[in-house]
């Protein structure tokens, strides 16, 4: 029994290997790309994330689909990525969602274009959905639109836990606001207090499961806006793994 376990594990880890090599490897994506894998730690953070070869994944406020990208090499033909974005950020990207997916050239990727509170999938029916940089848009209110247009907190992350298998994953990755500071900083200076992130998910029935220091800026002004120039990309980040049991 244990000769075919063991058999088992070698066929698995070549599989995975080969996989996150097709994820970074040189090929038809934008170029630009390729220099934010190594500020962004991609491939660690893709370890981080635990998605592999056949699964679904939702990626939530993915923006031009950087990790998208990634996460579809990952999974392979046998799986599907879901390209979430709410309809507020189609000026925000630009062409670029369109070009990621021109052409068929990610078969296995379909455009989500919802609300982050509206995840139009079955229940259990997704192993792992990330939200990099995203969770504090929660609390941002777009001038002009109507409080919470881009999703309510509360159903936002009841979603995400109604999506998810059990053993799935929910992995979130944002700008670090100092402890105890409101969640209107999410409109603000665009970071949030991890524990508002893990409150609500624990409220949603998922448990957190392993934190990282990977994107750890200790020398962060936590109360800088994210976009001021002495801080841009080098802000102190979390990041979280959250499972629903």
């Amino acid at each position: 029994m244990w000769m075919l376990v063991a058999a088992m594990a070698v066929v698995v880890q070549p599989m995975a290997a080969r996989a996150t090599d097709a994820a970074f490897a040189q090929d038809d994506r934008p170029v630009a790309d390729y220099a934010q894998h190594e500020t962004r730690k991609a491939r660690e953070v893709l370890a981080f994330t635990g998605i592999g070869p056949g699964m679904t994944v939702i990626d939530m406020e993915a923006g031009g689909g950087l990790y998208t990208e990634i996460f579809a090499k990952t999974v392979g033909a046998g799986g599907r990525v879901y390209m979430q974005n709410p309809p507020l950020f189609d000026n925000f990207a630009g062409d670029a969602i369109r070009a990621r997916v021109a052409d068929d050239r990610l078969a296995n990727v379909v455009l989500m274009r919802t609300a982050f509170d509206t995840l139009p999938v079955a229940d259990a029916s997704v192993d792992v959905v990330t939200w990099f940089l995203g969770p504090h848009e929660l609390w941002y209110h777009p001038e002009g639109y109507a409080p919470g247009v881009l999703g309510d907190p509360d159903r936002a992350f009841t979603e995400i836990a109604r999506v998810l298998r059990p053993g799935g994953y929910f992995v979130a990755l944002d700008h670090r606001a100092a402890p105890g500071t409101p969640s209107a900083s999410g409109g603000q200076t665009h970071r949030i207090d991890e524990a508002i992130v893990v409150e609500h998910a624990a409220a949603s029935g998922l448990r957190l499961a392993a934190t990282s220091t990977l994107l750890a800026h200790p020398e962060d002004d936590l109360t800088k806006n994210v976009f001021d120039p002495s801080v841009r990309r080098q802000t102190d980040r979390f990041l979280l793994k959250f499972v629903r049991d």
